[in-house]
């Protein structure tokens, strides 16, 4: 999916954006436990979190992830922006739930990450 695409379903502000034409995020995974995103998650997967702080850009950075989407209405504040942009990771924002993104999301074909993946 891409980024573009993810805006428009989710109706998200596009805070950073490092994404190239050919980017296509096809997996997705979301928490609030950062141990956990990195226990499941992979480089090649959104992380869809409602964490706001800078801790989950510094999770994204150490597993390569390109992508993080900020729920539930929280705006991640100029450090966390900043930090973003000193690591390449494209961020944006919804109002969306993390239940409601997540459905959204999977109606429109991404797929989730499986314990087992």
């Amino acid at each position: 999916m891409k980024i573009k695409e993810m805006a428009e379903i989710l109706n998200a502000e596009i805070l950073t954006d490092f994404s190239k034409d050919d980017t296509d995020i096809k997996h997705g995974f979301a928490s609030d436990l950062m141990s956990d995103v990195l226990a499941y998650a992979n480089s090649e997967s959104l992380l869809v979190t409602g964490l706001n702080n800078g801790q989950v850009i510094r999770t994204a950075e150490m597993l390569d992830m390109c992508t993080v989407l900020f729920v539930r209405g929280k705006q991640p504040c100029k450090e966390v922006i900043e930090l973003a942009r000193e690591n390449s990771i494209t961020v944006l924002a919804t109002n969306y739930t993390m239940f409601k993104t997540c459905g959204k999301l999977v109606l429109n074909g991404m797929k989730g990450i499986e314990s087992d993946d």
